[in-house]
């Protein structure tokens, strides 16, 4: 006999009694449950892969200049419309345009905001690798209208957050601050039905995910770190370490959610137009808030993600997030560096004699 799995409206029909008031809760609800026929949507499209001619970039450039992909855009449009079509959100903002905007019913009155990231690297689609959705909710102060500065708020303010991962199969995980809790979609049934109650991040960690490409440009205390990790049962850690990196945010934290591990997108000295990391309204924040949900710790190095605040849309922090004692030695590392207490050593007989060494351009 089949075990029964309980269905993501029973679920929320639980969860929410214990963390919303009951005038919150019949919106929020309904809310999540249609961000949950969104991903549905979604879902089809990308299992359609080039069938559905959505593969090519083509589809401009977004709010920091990176190119689009007309999957993007696609999986854009289809959140957009289910915001317009709810009467309880008052506006969103999406990473595919950047622009905070008022929808259509619910803007008047709506109480919620909603942030996403419609298609979390869509450079991958057209590789065929796993690809994923993230969202966020805020509750819109009464009064305020829907504007850049409804949104620039910290992470704890969050109701709710999540990422669905379009895989072999689709999941959609959730925390609405009790748990962080992963659903599968029956394609037969076209429900998400609960398979990962209370996720809790495996511990020791043993996975490391970083792009490894940038090292050059990262700040010491992350060497320090990656460093050790390589070094391996052989180093200061004596342990061993595996480096996994899909340049996928949804597929890469998923990952350590059920592996166990730590995620870093750090500080780095060579982009232009910001200082590496992750957006903080889309990216950071709700993942810190599942993180943190799931037994984990997410951090700036030098603070926790959910007390930053945005001064604007496109703001970006330098994100590790992951198994509370990993972030906790890369919070030490930081503090150790930023007192001196931890500096590169420099040998003044076998290094480059330049006041031009990276050491010095930090």
């Amino acid at each position: 006999m089949h075990e029964r799995h309980m269905t993501l409206p029973e679920f929320l029909a639980g969860q929410l009694r214990e963390t919303v008031d009951e005038t919150d809760r019949s919106g929020l609800q309904a809310l999540l449950q249609d961000i949950a026929g969104a991903v549905r949507a979604v879902t089809s499209i990308v299992a359609r892969g080039a069938l559905g001619h959505h593969g090519g970039v083509d589809g401009g450039a977004d709010g920091q200049g990176e190119e689009r992909k007309h999957l993007e855009l696609a999986a854009n449009a289809i959140f957009v419309a289910m915001c317009e079509r709810n009467a309880c959100v008052a506006g969103l903002v999406s990473e595919a345009t950047n622009i905070a905007r008022e929808t259509g019913p619910g803007g008047a009155r709506g109480e919620y905001l909603v942030v996403l990231d419609p298609l979390d690297r869509s450079s991958n689609t057209g590789l065929n690798v796993a690809v994923g959705s993230i969202f966020s909710v805020l509750r819109r102060r009464a009064g305020q209208p829907v504007s850049d500065g409804a949104f620039l708020c910290n992470g704890r303010e969050q109701l709710a957050a999540g990422y669905a991962i379009y895989g072999p199969s689709t999941m959609l995980v959730l925390t609405v601050g009790l748990g962080t809790h992963g659903f599968t979609l029956d394609r037969d049934a076209g429900a998400f039905l609960l398979t990962h109650p209370f996720i809790r991040i495996p511990s020791p960690a043993t996975e490391l995910s970083i792009n490894a490409a940038n090292e050059r440009f990262w700040e010491p205390p992350v060497l320090r770190y990656v460093r050790e990790c390589r070094a391996g049962s052989a180093g200061e850690r004596q342990q061993d370490f595996s480096a996994r990196w899909v340049a996928s945010m949804v597929v890469d934290v998923h990952r350590l959610l059920m592996r166990g591990g730590v995620y870093l997108q750090p500080r780095d000295r060579h982009r232009a137009i910001h200082s590496g990391g992750l957006r903080l309204l889309h990216e950071a924040n709700p993942m810190a808030f599942i993180v943190e949900q799931a037994g984990g710790l997410a951090s700036t190095g030098r603070g926790r993600i959910l007390d930053a605040v945005p001064d604007a849309l496109h703001d970006h922090v330098p994100a590790i997030l992951g198994s509370k004692a990993e972030v906790e030695r890369l919070e030490r590392y930081h503090r150790e560096y930023d007192s001196g207490v931890d500096k590169p050593f420099v040998s003044p007989l076998f290094n480059e004699r330049s006041l031009f060494r990276p050491e010095a351009r930090i």
